[in-house]
């Protein structure tokens, strides 16, 4: 298990990292040069709503155990729609505004078309559980998503790689030091192979992964990239935890085997996903 996690891990990573950076260069943003008004991050924003399919199917699965039912199609283009958010904000002359309007009419037409689908195919049964875990899925992973393509669009590249590769330094942190050293169980209901020490490995990675990215880009000072990499080292492994309720809660161990060492996309993800938010905070008060 670990000698896969490693493998594709650093596959992972240096096809993402070499997107994110191809991405940055064609739109100018990796060297400053990027154009008011001229889109930022479109390889990034594609990539996002690729991984929103398989994503959304590994949580209707999930849900499916536990006898719900998430309207997949609907839902892949429910997250699609919020994830893309602040891309299309920032091409409008008054992104406030724009991205006021886009939020309330994406989530009216949404929250109505999901009714509208359960009285077509379902009819009345099941419309609370169904209806309420398909909005739930487009929210985990659209409107929450919308703050990692925000980072991308509004602060650059690097600040996008600083997140990620914070949040998947202390995810390997966490793992790594788990396994060797890991005695007292962190939620054993929840995640029984969690433990306290794997928790102080997320916050150590943490902290290395921002120190690495900090010294190459330059996008923050040490002492920030210390208090980013313990903050979010610590939220990424609870954002963890809460895919992992909704795992649990289905009877699942992975979300998926589609990627060896790791489960599923859900499980790459959803580290990155709850700490989206204060991320996109951070940069914007740094």
């Amino acid at each position: 298990m670990l000698k896969q996690r490693l493998i594709f891990g650093t596959l992972m990573t240096a096809v993402f990292v070499g997107l994110i950076l191809f991405d940055g260069w064609m739109d100018g943003s990796l060297s400053g040069s990027a154009i008011a008004g001229k889109a930022q991050g479109t390889l990034f924003l594609l990539l996002v709503c690729l991984l929103a399919v398989p994503a959304q199917m590994e949580t209707a699965a999930l849900a499916r155990a536990g006898g719900i039912r998430i309207y997949i199609p609907e839902a892949v283009v429910g997250s699609i729609v919020l994830a893309s958010a602040f891309y299309w904000a920032a091409l409008s002359d008054n992104p406030e505004h724009f991205l006021l309007y886009y939020l309330l009419l994406s989530l009216f037409l949404i929250f109505a078309g999901l009714f509208l689908v359960q009285i077509v195919r379902q009819g009345v049964e099941g419309t609370l559980k169904n209806c309420s875990a398909s909005f739930f899925s487009i929210f985990y992973l659209g409107f929450l998503s919308s703050f990692v393509m925000a980072i991308r669009v509004a602060d650059g590249p690097w600040a996008i790689l600083l997140y990620i590769f914070t949040i998947k330094c202390s995810d390997t942190g966490a793992y790594t030091i788990g396994k060797i050293m890991g005695r007292h169980k962190l939620a054993p209901v929840v995640s029984p192979k969690k433990t306290w020490e794997g928790l102080g490995g997320a916050v150590l990675g943490g902290i290395i992964g921002a120190c690495l990215l900090s010294a190459v880009s330059g996008i923050i000072s040490l002492k920030q990239a210390v208090i980013f990499g313990a903050v979010f080292g610590v939220l990424g492994q609870l954002s963890d935890l809460s895919e992992s309720m909704l795992k649990r809660d289905a009877g699942q161990k992975d979300a998926s085997e589609t990627i060896p060492g790791f489960g599923g996309v859900l499980d790459v993800i959803d580290s990155l996903l709850l700490p989206a938010p204060l991320a996109y905070l951070f940069f914007l008060w740094k």
